[in-house]
């Protein structure tokens, strides 16, 4: 009994299992022969490892990666990269372009982390993407369609990505694009050294090779086509507009006639009519998006002797169009890049940024715009700027440290925003932007969907994971079902029953009566759990001693520096041959699921665990447990890598 005076903080435990530095065995052996007997016996455990939860499309990730590494084998007659193309692209259509182009949020959750580096698993998503492309893979859907047809609004990644998974489903679908040619921002707002546009093309004629999806391009809702009209014609509808607009510097004189957003800057580009930029150019960001602008303006250079109607505003306003023989008269170009914030914690990827001063890119970083400084004629002149302290977000400038950067074109890259205008004033929620619900419904228009980011502008695997979720509620709003309850990890989980019978392993039909256990059963999958819908795994729950260092098998460059980047426009990223992302693959550590190591068969003491016959075996159900013989030590718990063993079932 601890003394009265004591507070409940500073009284210690009257009931301890060890005495401090007691750590030890009393006798060498104890702990395998012995063990700690217990009332609990293994049970294995499901969950979904964090780079799938981190994915905003929701990929079975871990699946593709044991793929393409070999621990799940595909069915006969197909190879590893078709399986894994089919896995992959069940969540997203667009596996070339997102190992390009995502910022990876899945490698930054990776649990890889917490032993050395994350897995490069957007190399391996490219390997499975260009493979696609080189041996001709396509899409499977049902042969026949529903007799339902949905007008989808924008053909960018959430439009097409909803034609895809409606198709799946067997819808048919009407895309209509206001531009001359499928692709949104993967096309219009990246350069294409970046996203192929090989690649590309190839990824978008799959999903239309899936049939009954119509294509209206230079087709703008709201001004050629009625919402009214849409109502009519289609049994559902899906806004995928996206976010054209660029936002002005919130600066004095941000108006300027040379003063233009990152947005229209880079599709000015895309469609190629913008071939020179101007001599000095600055852009404001610090995101994805500035680290494009600036090194598209690298890669163009500028005409000293340039026509002022031939000025860049002149042709990103769409005015004129440069003739692309002007690529033979330009020069270097010196482009400055400003930041809020400090390189390291700038938005833009990492490797991006350290291309872009490769590139010959000079970034100021810490730094706020306080005014654009005008010429006699009202165009920019400079940027003022000052150095800047950030708090709650909100940047403030230090007095006495404003400098001035001389620029030809300031390009504004700090977001962008929707474009409601022109008959779809009803959707804007105020903000240039479309509200949904959790289900991605238009609050208060029964029938109408939305997906991308004209709800909140984000990232591409945004947009193509919020396109597969309002896909399924158009898929239950048109079978007049109600709109399930999402889970609480809401991703595209692996299905073991569906492996089973793919594997022709089918549990036999449950015959009711009176049951008492599963053991000896063949109606249901013994001693299996499934959590991956309410749990992410963590890496404390994996064994990370079993796992020794191995290097990232990298991706190769040819990236340019400062003296050749001019005209340089060859894809920047080489992708891994077949050895390299099996190797890379390799390094997954299978977070969640049983990647078949032995480590808890090797080390029951008691010969209680043990591997299921191979005509029985499958992915996730590779061991199983004698109860006669198990005494409850969870040393098979301690050792197993992948956190798949839990001590549960109560008494044995």
């Amino acid at each position: 009994m601890s003394s009265s005076n004591e507070s409940p903080m500073e009284q210690k435990l009257t009931f301890r299992r060890f005495e401090d530095d007691d750590y030890q065995w009393s006798r060498p052996g104890d702990s395998i022969f012995e063990a700690d007997h217990s009332h609990k016996c293994p049970t294995y455990v499901h969950r979904t490892p964090p780079c799938q939860g981190s994915c905003p499309s929701g990929e079975d990730i871990r699946g593709w990666l044991d793929i393409v590494r070999g621990i799940e084998t595909p069915p006969e007659g197909m190879s590893m990269q078709e399986y894994a193309f089919r896995r992959s692209t069940d969540a997203n259509p667009f596996p070339s372009m997102m190992g390009r182009v995502c910022p990876a949020p899945c490698q930054d959750g990776c649990n890889r982390n917490h032993v050395e580096d994350f897995v490069g698993i957007n190399s391996v998503e490219q390997y499975i993407g260009d493979s696609a492309y080189d041996e001709g893979f396509k899409f499977e859907c049902p042969e026949q369609t529903s007799g339902k047809q949905v007008a989808i609004i924008g053909g960018g990644p959430a439009g097409l990505a909803g034609a895809y998974q409606l198709r799946r489903r067997g819808h048919a679908s009407t895309v209509f694009e206001s531009q001359e040619e499928l692709g949104g921002m993967m096309r219009y707002g990246i350069p294409g050294y970046r996203t192929p546009r090989s690649y590309l093309d190839r990824e978008i004629e799959r999903i239309l090779e899936m049939g009954d999806i119509e294509v209206r391009n230079n087709t703008k809702v709201g001004t050629d086509v009625a919402i009214e009209e849409l109502e009519k014609e289609f049994d559902a509808v899906l806004w995928a507009v996206g976010c054209q607009t660029g936002r002005k510097l919130p600066v004095p004189n941000s108006d300027a006639p040379n003063c233009i957003s990152g947005v229209a800057f880079l599709e000015a580009f895309n469609k190629g009519h913008l071939q020179v930029t101007a001599n000095r150019v600055i852009c404001v960001g610090g995101g994805d998006t500035s680290i494009d602008v600036v090194s598209v303006a690298r890669r163009l250079g500028n005409i000293p002797s340039m026509d002022e109607k031939l000025r860049p505003e002149h042709v990103v306003g769409g005015y004129v169009a440069h003739d692309a023989a002007m690529a033979a008269a330009r020069e270097g170009a010196n482009v400055t890049l400003t930041s809020l914030f400090p390189k390291e914690e700038m938005t833009a990827a990492e490797h991006e940024v350290h291309d872009a001063l490769r590139e010959g890119v000079d970034i100021r970083d810490g730094v706020m715009p306080v005014e654009v400084l005008l010429d006699d004629t009202g165009r920019a002149r400079a940027l003022k700027m000052a150095e800047c302290t950030i708090e709650e977000g909100r940047p403030s400038p230090v007095e006495g440290t404003e400098f001035e950067i001389e620029a030809d074109l300031i390009v504004s890259a700090i977001g962008q925003g929707g474009d409601l205008s022109g008959g779809l004033e009803a959707l804007d929620n105020g903000r240039g932007l479309i509200d949904a619900s959790k289900f991605f419904e238009v609050e208060g228009r029964p029938g109408h969907f939305v997906a991308g980011d004209i709800i909140r502008p984000h990232l591409l695997t945004t947009a193509i994971g919020q396109a597969s979720i309002a896909a399924e509620g158009i898929d239950q709003y048109l079978k007049e079902a109600e709109l399930r309850k999402r889970p609480k990890v809401d991703v595209h989980h692996f299905d073991l029953l569906a492996k089973l019978s793919e594997a022709g392993l089918d549990p036999t039909p449950y015959e009711i009566g009176e049951t008492r256990g599963t053991c000896d059963s063949d109606f249901s999958v013994h001693n299996y759990e499934d959590r991956s819908s309410q749990e992410i795994i963590t890496h404390e729950k994996l064994f990370l001693a079993h796992f020794p260092y191995q290097a990232r098998t990298l991706r190769g460059e040819s990236g340019p520096d400062s003296e050749a980047v001019l005209g340089h426009f060859e894809e920047r990223v080489i992708g891994l041959n077949e050895e390299e992302a099996v190797a890379e693959a390799g390094r997954c550590m299978s977070c969640g699921m049983c990647f078949e190591c032995d480590n808890c068969v090797v080390f029951c003491p008691q010969d209680a665990v043990f591997r299921v016959k191979k005509d029985e075996h499958t992915t996730g159900r590779y061991v199983d447990t004698d109860y006669d013989r198990c005494i409850g030590c969870h040393i098979c718990a301690d050792v197993c890598p992948t956190g798949y063993i839990d001590m549960a079932l109560g008494e044995h």
